[in-house]
């Protein structure tokens, strides 16, 4: 059955969560997964549904603009497609790539820009940036998924080898190690 993603971006405010599910509650979609965030003061959203057979992407788009028009949030509704790989798909293996230390522009993309010189994804990034030269105030946490064509052993040296150079704090953790570790 066809899949499709919703992206919700708006002002952040109580509820936005509530009135998007019940919009498609209401609308007999079938919501998979949703991950959402807030940066500073802004909302973004990504719902991932299964919508009844009988309407695609741009009814539901429409619908939803018309239930959450007194939100002010912008939507954006696109295809998933079917044979799309997920990580254990590919024999990938997940690691965490975290660094701390003083802000400086264009850390973000130095990292990345060694990252996908390996060919390696990153599934997830958060990035928080306090400014100042406190060395604890600043984090960059990488969620990459390594296939088993990857030098990984190179990738990382390449990656403390950078974070040396900028005075950075680097830990690489296999993400089943992390959750280990991090058990509540």
């Amino acid at each position: 059955m066809d899949r499709l993603i919703i992206t919700v971006l708006g002002k952040d405010k109580p509820g936005i969560i509530a009135a998007v599910s019940k919009s498609l509650y209401e609308l007999d979609c079938n919501l998979e997964n949703v991950n959402q965030m807030i940066l500073q003061s802004e909302f973004a959203g990504f719902f991932l549904v299964e919508p009844p057979s009988n309407f695609g992407a741009d009814y539901l788009k429409t619908r939803l603009k018309k239930d959450l028009s007194d939100e002010g949030l912008h939507i954006h509704v696109n295809h998933i497609t079917p044979n799309g790989s997920s990580c254990e798909d590919t024999g990938a293996e997940i690691f965490l790539i975290t660094t701390i230390g003083p802000d400086q522009k264009g850390l973000v993309a130095r990292f990345t820009e060694i990252i996908a010189s390996y060919n390696v994804n990153v599934i997830n990034l958060t990035a928080v940036f306090k400014g100042g030269n406190n060395p604890r105030a600043n984090i960059m946490t990488y969620e990459v998924s390594i296939t088993p064509d990857v030098d990984p052993l190179g990738l990382f040296s390449d990656l403390r080898k950078k974070a040396g150079e900028l005075n950075l704090d680097i830990t690489v953790q296999h993400r089943n190690i992390f959750q280990a570790i991090n058990k509540i």
